[in-house]
């Protein structure tokens, strides 16, 4: 595992960033293809159709998007087929190891703005009521609470099967140091 001091070894090309719900996943896939001219792609898009069920052509877009030369995206939905997909051509994976208060904060404030302001996510979804987290077992908050370790038993795993180099970043200060940093040396 690389730290976010360590100098990355060659220019990345195609990135998954793993994590688990309300890290900034995808806040750190936008500034890394910023940063190294990638194409980013929103799995989420990609995955959820009109109200919240997952769309046919999923796979074979995830395929297109791993088909590429040089891009960046979340790495989730291994359920789905997804995550297998991008691991498999992926070259460098950035794993956003933050404590749960971190994570939990900011899904709450993200689903929070969400609903109040009625955000129009991928095609057509909204956040659901807040009271639905006590009755819905798939609600995005409960999910977190659910999944929170789950990268800390699957990195070594999926590291190891597709032989990908993993920067772990531990804290938003790391982030932003390995942005300022290393990320940035590789221009």
């Amino acid at each position: 595992m690389l730290s976010a001091d360590t100098p990355l070894p060659f220019r990345p090309q195609r990135v998954v960033i793993a994590g688990t719900t309300g890290v900034g996943k995808s806040t750190l896939a936008r500034q890394l293809a910023e940063l190294w001219g990638l194409e980013y792609t929103e799995l989420d898009s990609l995955f959820h159709g009109p109200r919240w069920t997952t769309r046919p052509e999923f796979l074979s877009d995830v395929r297109r998007v791993a088909d590429g030369d040089r891009w960046v995206s979340e790495w989730n939905y291994f359920g789905s087929g997804g995550g297998q997909i991008l691991g498999e051509r992926a070259d460098l994976a950035v794993w956003l190891d933050l404590p749960r208060r971190v994570a939990r904060t900011r899904l709450l404030r993200r689903t929070l703005r969400r609903r109040i302001r009625r955000e129009r996510l991928w095609n057509g979804n909204v956040e659901p009521p807040l009271w639905t987290v006590f009755r819905d077992p798939g609600h995005i908050l409960r999910w977190e609470m659910r999944t929170h370790r789950t990268w800390q038993t699957r990195m070594p795993v999926v590291a190891a099967e597709y032989d990908l180099p993993v920067v772990r970043l531990t804290h938003p200060r790391d982030v932003d140091r390995w942005l300022a940093g290393p990320a940035a040396d590789v221009r």
